[in-house]
């Protein structure tokens, strides 16, 4: 790692999972779960505290929440940073909100993103790994995941990056649970969080 990195993760805003789960009753069945109306506005509040931050790179994941949230933070960021999206910090799978869409979709709906990089299907799919009707991506794999994206953090050139993704992610990698729109510095010389 270069010395004087400084990285900053980013939660999604409210998703229509986020709202449709606080009122409890299960998984809502909602697949690529978008922004709501407050999931948007906690975003549009979010973007001035980042601002000022000279970010050089925007890591994205391919979840529709987590792009359509880093649209409305560096959308019009005065440094312009390159926008990359990265499937290693999706979110942890374990709900309908965690299966994704297909990356020629995501090509389709946003068009300035380049996603060809993407496997067509990026997220967790093993056959018989269903719960709820939804695949549930193993433990000891997600786990590597959050070990493999602090790695592929470390190599990266740039000395200002921020992360949009997701709370379970960030928990396992940080130690923090994030609100929407909450962020937190990570320091990759520090411990990763306990699993």
């Amino acid at each position: 790692m270069q010395d004087n990195i400084r990285i900053v993760c980013i939660r999604h805003g409210q998703s229509t999972f986020n709202a449709a789960h606080r009122h409890g009753g299960g998984d809502p069945g909602l697949p690529d779960a978008r922004l709501t109306d407050l999931g948007q506005a906690q975003a549009r509040a979010a973007r001035d505290r980042l601002r000022p931050i000279p970010f050089e790179l925007v890591v994205v994941s391919p979840l529709t929440r987590a792009i359509e949230t880093a649209a409305i933070l560096f959308g019009d960021h005065p440094h312009r940073p390159r926008v990359l999206i990265e499937v290693l910090h999706r979110e942890c799978q374990e709900s309908s909100c965690d299966v994704g869409r297909a990356a020629s979709e995501i090509a389709a709906e946003f068009p300035h993103l380049d996603v060809g990089h993407l496997p067509e299907i990026w997220w967790h799919a093993e056959a018989g790994s269903e719960v709820g009707g939804y695949p549930v991506e193993p433990r000891p794999l997600f786990d590597a995941r959050v070990a493999a994206f602090r790695e592929w953090l470390r190599a990266r050139p740039e000395k200002t990056i921020a992360v949009v993704g997701h709370g379970t992610f960030f928990y396992h990698l940080t130690g923090t649970f994030l609100e929407n729109c909450g962020l937190i510095e990570l320091d990759l010389d520090a411990a990763p969080a306990a699993a």
